[in-house]
């Protein structure tokens, strides 16, 4: 073969390639606009919109049973999950200083009752003597003073029988409320001081049959959080397990910390099997909106931008936000008016959508960077 003849074989070789890579190519555009977005029906559902949060199961009424008097604790009657009732017996404190001190004060009022008597003689004594005038009028001053000293002696030392009694019926610890014993903070032969504060000897639920969650609600979340919305929440002791409850009252006072402002939102639960113990972590929902039935639309379709030249996002109407449907293999904008999201899904309220249509929420082929416009220049050194 010629080298003529060469050549023409190889342009010939080298057309026929181009040609097929062309025709390649075109295919690959004309069928790939279906395959380059991923789409998401539009449909009909229910919509929830949740408030989540963390907190502390608790009795609704938890009693600190504590002690006025100081002492050693010389018997227990009570103990750890014991049902205890109203007036019922928990503790004793040793009584011996407080029966010793009431038989001391009971003393003193008996002498406080001799001179009470002395004196009441005195000023009769000394009254009928001024009658007739053997005694100056000083005197009998004298004695109606020392009878009216010798009454508050006797006020005084009934007043201390009175507190050694109290005292010493404090050394009996006594339940205020019928309920449950949940804690129990000391043993025989301690010795417990009343000094400052108030000892607690035992932490009494009165009943674990209805209790609360004490949550911490973020000061963005608590503004849709309302009285009497449902409430759906979990615990780690039974994972696969589903309680309710209900809001009862959002607190008013913050907590802040570290300029981090919470609320505590209480909500009601029933716990009729006692399944739920003090102290559980509890991961609670509260339901703050919801829709039945409603044409909704995926989160995804929502975030969804074209990339591309000659592709410009139009300006929504305030209210409304824009999704891309796909015809003719290309995305065209609709405007929707939205309502309550799930994080999932978003409802419609009002636009161009219809239940069945396709709305695309990816665009697979990857965003190619950015041509320079203008000429290359060059940097002279």
């Amino acid at each position: 073969m010629t080298r003529t003849g060469r050549r023409l074989t190889l342009f010939l070789l080298a057309a026929l390639v181009a040609l097929g890579a062309y025709v390649i190519l075109r295919g690959e555009g004309a069928g790939g606009s279906a395959e380059r977005y991923r789409t998401e029906t539009v449909d009909r559902g229910d919509i929830t919109r949740t408030v989540s949060a963390n907190g502390t199961l608790n009795p609704v009424t938890l009693v600190n049973v504590g002690t006025q008097v100081s002492g050693t604790v010389s018997r227990l009657f009570a103990d750890f999950n014991d049902r205890v009732k109203a007036g019922q017996v928990l503790a004793e404190l040793d009584p011996s200083l407080f029966k010793a001190q009431l038989l001391q004060d009971r003393g003193n009022l008996e002498k406080a009752l001799a001179g009470l008597r002395l004196a009441r003689a005195n000023e009769r004594r000394t009254r009928v003597l001024y009658g007739k005038g053997y005694v100056s009028r000083a005197d009998l001053d004298q004695a109606v003073e020392a009878l009216g000293a010798a009454r508050a002696d006797v006020q005084v030392a009934r007043g201390q029988v009175a507190r050694d009694r109290t005292n010493l019926g404090y050394t009996v610890i006594r339940s205020p409320v019928s309920g449950v014993v949940v804690a129990r903070t000391v043993n025989v032969g301690q010795t417990v001081a009343a000094s400052f504060q108030t000892p607690t000897l035992f932490q009494i639920a009165e009943d674990l049959k209805h209790m609360q969650i004490d949550t911490s609600m973020a000061e963005a979340d608590v503004g849709g959080v309302r009285v009497g919305q449902p409430v759906t929440f979990t615990v780690d002791a039974f994972p696969n397990r589903v309680f309710h409850g209900s809001v009862r009252q959002i607190r008013l006072n913050p907590t802040i910390q570290q300029n981090v402002v919470t609320y505590d939102a209480v909500i009601d639960v029933a716990n009729p099997e006692q399944d739920l113990l003090p102290g559980m972590t509890a991961y609670v929902n509260v339901v703050t909106a919801e829709r039945r039935n409603v044409l909704r639309v995926p989160d995804a379709a929502l975030r969804f931008r074209p990339h591309g030249e000659g592709v410009r996002t139009p300006r929504a109407k305030r209210g409304y936000a824009t999704v891309y449907r796909l015809e003719d293999g290309r995305p065209v904008p609709v405007q929707i008016r939205t309502g309550i999201s799930n994080g999932r899904y978003t409802e419609v309220v009002a636009g161009g959508l219809q239940a069945g249509e396709r709305v695309i929420v990816e665009d697979l082929e990857p965003q190619a960077p950015a041509r320079r416009r203008g000429r290359m220049r060059f940097r002279l050194f």
